[in-house]
């Protein structure tokens, strides 16, 4: 019985609930850039290169064996499919770059706007260089009139 209340409170505690719903809009961010990426940013870029599709680019490096009659590979063909990890690379640009901009926004929220410095307290002493109180009249070290 104790275990199951243990792990009522684990799952209910408020951070366990905010990872989930990061976790959730994370996903479904995820497939927005990957969208983004797929059909909206590669199509115009492989067309200034020349109509270059990048997820289809490939370099076999060992061809494979097909069998015609039931149209299967007997062994399949080795390729290295760098367009496709262009793509990749693409699409983790923009969530890096989409998550730093967010942080950068939550960061400059939190920040106090034309937040005035707190007015000194010490002052320093012009005989002795000590610090001391900015209401004294006399310096505690040194005795001088301030």
């Amino acid at each position: 019985m104790g275990l199951l209340k243990e792990f009522k409170e684990f799952a209910l505690k408020g951070n366990m609930v905010d990872l989930a719903v990061g976790v959730i809009i994370g996903a479904a961010f995820g497939g927005v850039v990957k969208s983004l990426v797929e059909d909206v940013m590669m199509p115009p870029l492989g067309m200034l290169m020349g109509g270059v599709d990048f997820s289809n680019k490939v370099i076999t490096l060992k061809h494979g064996d097909w069998d015609p009659t039931n149209k299967v590979w007997i062994h399949p063909p080795t390729l290295l499919r760098y367009g496709q990890f262009i793509n990749v690379m693409i699409n983790f640009l923009i969530v890096a770059i989409a998550v730093f901009m967010v942080i950068k926004m939550m960061n400059m929220a939190k920040r106090k706007p034309n937040a005035v410095p707190d007015a000194p307290t010490t002052k320093d002493c012009p005989r002795c260089t000590s610090t001391i109180p900015i209401g004294a009249n006399k310096c505690p070290q040194c005795t001088a009139d301030i």
